[in-house]
């Protein structure tokens, strides 16, 4: 007998109360209490004291409760951040301080940073952002960049957040105060009482095939409910999110893609499934291919097709072979990038129902309606038979527009006619969900002897994995990006996703832009040190302006604003550059500084594609008014931005809007949370929608368009030249006025040659990076960041900043630490992500010059944050050292590398 076995009463005080619970005294305090005890605010991301998700007040002393043995809480005190916000002052005014920073995105790692900062602002400890970096140094955070929590905790005073505004106020988040609470709902914290687990059984191979014995016996001995395989499929047993490449199964028959694939489930109670002896099932494995060059020769991965190609992309314009040809100065060069882990807090989660011939699924994703019609093929229903009730969702980044645990739960479910939940663990998170595409990039540009460039020919491979998922958008995407926002009159580019035994390569911020980013951005330095150029006045002399044509042929007359993100970087530039010059001349060579600068574009939606939103809008007989809005918020703030737009469009105060979030029953199919399309395109929806329930209104009351609204107990009040008129709203059921609207951004298909309209929005930045670099470690220090951004307009400024600040951290991984491992990285502590001690001080530009497709100007901004950082790192790092990184992440193995090479071995 374990001593799990041995359960009994435990007894503590939670939040003030005293409780017992019925636990072993070995559980994790932190199932204890949020399983038994009912405290959902107490979130779980690792179950291994990395993420700090999990943090509680032990007597009053910070732990993570997942490395807590349940025993050891017997007779003491437990406060969750539920608790303290709402039982002690000082907590209510962090959460109000959260709230005015805008210090909460997605929200899931907020009790832990709050249950920290509370403990470090008792102790009376002086408040500096030093002292308050260390006191929260063990809560990761994905989002938003540490800056504003930093600030947040800072600012705890009785300050109250802004709460009334319209187009280009910082008003809170309306959705913030739950997350700051401690009441919001994630995809784990939803299931009932009642629901049975799912745990899936996965391959421990890259490749192998299986076979299976008595399953039918091995669910009787041990008590399960279900087990499932392929054979239990009722309609298609695969999906995918393009059209034509839906080639991942449910299910593996016969043989496995990748470490991490599916090949079964089974489902029981929960003590059950997690305690089962060996699955019976018997692997061979067989030679598996990680990289795209073995991927050449290798084996077909899907014999379906010629070869492992699974997509390619290709732009072409002008002579690119004779305008390098004749080009006054060449620079070209080999670059890299593994895989990139997304690191959101939360792992996917979902609990599913059947009611009645409906299945009703609550998860945490970025894509209902997508999810919806995937989840209609695998069962064999039709999609209103599917409903999908996103819960919070903790982060996403683009993973969780794909689905991942929804099908097992969801057959399960419909199957059994119980409840049924999964959760998984971080390792099965990270192994088995998608990536950013690792790359291997050539690139080539020439410039005249003024500077101009003439040219560039670019060519990109990219691992996409076992499976397509969001590989062809990367391979038809990346070409048109990969000439930066730069006018470049000859320019050929090819990609080619490849097909390896790896987890599927999907979408993450940018869609491979990024990745193009790192080499052209390094190869514009190199460029302009040849012509004697200073870095910053080489990008603007050819950066795009309002009527020049991109790569693609596409002409903006308005709307091309890269030349401004420059202009307003030039006087720090010139700054820095000074402090540097004297810092280096002043200091030891060991230590020396550096300054690295970088522009990026990015288009706003898919690619010359479809890609329409819808907003619904009422007003009931009683005056509610109440804004149907689809376009889930992963943290981006879509929920605050698109009702502020609406607010505006229709002339009535935020306060005003009820806000009914998406559900695919009740909220029109707003599309997916990606490819910075919700502000822009939902956003459009919003404002139309917004105005034509103001057109009839007005039209109801017989005033004119200047007439100011207010919604009264049953009535309209319509303000006039001084005058106020009241009309009744109709008694009737549902609406008494409604309005529904939809956008679709003007774009045109491209041709052979990539030549077309493949974005109605283009929206670009321009960052500046400082950084020490240690050249006997090789370890990088960064000092500060200054980041300028083309946002149109920007409806809520705090959001924009903490999009810009959430967006470099994640760009400070890509370029310094982080790379996804097969099989070796998957946890939070051998795969890295920025701690709240790796960010620096970001100072945002917001660069408004208005977009005519754009809802009041607006343009969307999630993707651009990310791309021009790597490469301002990587050019920084240069500057200080000379040394050039070609293969990232810039670790400091490789950085001292690359400075051993560039000074023949014999350092500096």
């Amino acid at each position: 007998m374990s001593l799990d076995d041995l359960e009994g009463r435990i007894g503590f005080t939670l939040n003030g109360t005293a409780i017992h619970v019925q636990a072993a005294p070995t559980a994790r305090l932190s199932q204890v209490l949020r399983e038994q005890a009912g405290a959902r605010d107490v979130k779980v991301g690792c179950n291994a004291g990395d993420c700090g998700a999990c943090t509680v007040l032990l007597d009053g002393a910070p732990v993570c409760a997942c490395l807590v043995a349940a025993g050891q809480a017997d007779g003491r005190r437990i406060d969750t951040q539920a608790g303290l916000v709402a039982n002690d002052p000082l907590a209510a005014r962090l959460a109000r301080a959260f709230q005015r920073h805008h210090a909460a995105q997605c929200g899931i790692c907020t009790p832990g940073m709050m249950v920290a900062a509370v403990a470090f602002l008792r102790s009376g400890a002086v408040l500096t952002e030093a002292s308050v970096s260390d006191a929260l140094g063990g809560v990761l955070c994905r989002c938003t960049g540490y800056r504003s929590i930093i600030a947040a905790v800072l600012d705890v005073g009785d300050g109250a957040p802004e709460t009334e505004g319209g187009v280009g106020a910082s008003v809170e988040r309306l959705d913030g105060w739950a997350k700051v609470s401690g009441t919001e709902r994630f995809g784990d914290d939803v299931a009932p009482e009642d629901a049975l687990t799912l745990r899936v059984i996965r391959s421990p191979f890259h490749r192998a095939s299986f076979q299976f014995g008595d399953l039918d016996q091995f669910r009787d001995a041990n008590g399960l409910d279900l087990i499932l395989t392929a054979r239990d499929v009722p309609g298609e047993n695969r999906f995918g999110v393009i059209p034509g490449f839906e080639d991942q199964p449910v299910f593996a028959i016969d043989t496995t893609r990748f470490k991490g694939e599916a090949i079964a489930a089974v489902i029981g109670h929960a003590d059950i499934v997690e305690n089962l002896p060996d699955f019976p099932v018997t692997w061979e494995e067989l030679p598996a291919t990680l990289t795209p060059d073995d991927a050449q020769q290798a084996v077909l991965l899907h014999s379906d097709r010629a070869d492992n190609v699974m997509c390619r992309g290709y732009v072409a314009r002008g002579d690119a072979a004779a305008a390098l040809k004749y080009a006054a100065h060449v620079v070209s060069g080999d670059f890299s990038t593994g895989f990139i882990e997304h690191g959101y807090i939360e792992p996917e989660a979902a609990t599913v129902r059947r009611v009645g011939d409906r299945i009703e699924v609550q998860c945490c994703t970025q894509a209902p309606f997508m999810n919806r019609d995937g989840l209609a093929r695998i069962l064999g229903i039709a999609p209103d038979s599917v409903r999908i009730l996103p819960t919070a969702t903790g982060g996403g980044f683009g993973s969780k527009l794909d689905l991942s645990a929804q099908p097992f739960v969801a057959l399960a479910a419909w199957l059994l006619r119980r409840p049924v939940r999964i959760t998984y663990t971080r390792a099965e998170s990270i192994a088995s969900t998608t990536k950013r595409h690792p790359s291997q990039i050539r690139m080539e540009i020439g410039a005249d002897a003024n500077g101009r460039l003439t040219g560039a020919r670019f060519d990109g491979t990219f691992n996409t994995g076992a499976y397509a998922s969001w590989g062809p958008t990367v391979a038809n995407r990346v070409p048109i990006h990969a000439s930066g926002p730069y006018l470049t009159p000859n320019y050929e580019a090819n990609s080619t996703g490849i097909h390896t035994n790896t987890a599927p390569a999907g979408a993450f911020r940018g869609f491979g832009v990024p990745q193009s980013a790192v080499a052209q951005e390094q190869l514009y330095d190199r460029l302009a040190e040849k012509l004697g150029m200073d870095r910053l006045e080489f990008r603007a002399l050819n950066c795009l302006r309002n009527g020049d044509p991109t790569v693609t042929g596409q002409v903006f007359d308005t709307g091309m604003a890269i030349d401004a993100c420059f202009d307003a970087l030039r006087p720090h530039w010139q700054r820095v550059l000074r402090e540097i010059a004297a810092c280096n001349a002043g200091g030891t060579r060991r230590r020396r500084c550096g300054v690295g600068i970088a522009g990026g574009w990015y288009g706003c939606g898919n690619t010359s594609m479809s890609n329409p939103s819808t907003i619904r809008a009422g007003i009931t007989s009683a005056g509610d008014l109440r804004l149907h809005q689809g376009a889930v918020d992963i943290g981006q703030g879509s929920n605050t931005v698109i009702a502020q737009i609406f607010a505006e469009a229709l002339g009535v105060p935020l306060g005003a809007v009820t806000l009914l979030g998406a559900d695919t029953d009740l909220t029109p199919d707003a599309g997916k949370t990606s490819a910075s399309r919700q502000t822009f395109i939902t956003g459009n929806a919003a404002k139309l929608c917004g105005e034509a329930l103001r057109t009839q209104i007005l039209r109801l009351g017989n005033v004119g368009e200047g007439a100011t609204i207010h919604l009264a107990d049953g009535a309209l009040e319509l303000a006039e030249n001084g005058t106020t008129h009241r009309v009744a709203l109709p008694r009737v059921e549902g609406y008494a006025l409604e309005a529904t609207e939809s956008y679709d951004p003007p774009t045109t298909p491209l041709d052979a040659n990539g030549q077309g309209a493949p974005y109605a929005v283009f929206g670009s930045a321009a960052q500046m990076a400082e950084v020490e670099v240690d050249c006997e470690l090789g370890t990088v220090k960064l000092v500060r960041i200054i980041a300028a951004h083309d946002v149109g307009r920007a409806i809520n400024p705090a959001l924009a900043q903490g999009q810009i600040e959430g967006g470099i951290a994640q760009g400070i991984g890509l370029a310094l630490m982080e790379e996804f491992l097969p099989g070796r990285t998957e946890n939070l502590h051998d795969y890295l992500i920025p701690t709240i001690g790796d960010v620096p001080p970001i100072t945002s530009i917001l660069i408004e010059q208005g977009d005519p497709h754009g809802p009041y100007g607006a343009k969307g901004l999630g993707e651009h944050c990310l791309i021009p950082t790597a490469p301002a790192i990587l050019n920084a790092i240069t500057h200080a050292c000379g040394a050039r990184l070609h293969h990232l992440p810039a670790t400091p193995d490789r950085v001292r590398a690359a400075i051993l090479a560039q000074t023949g071995g014999a350092g500096r």
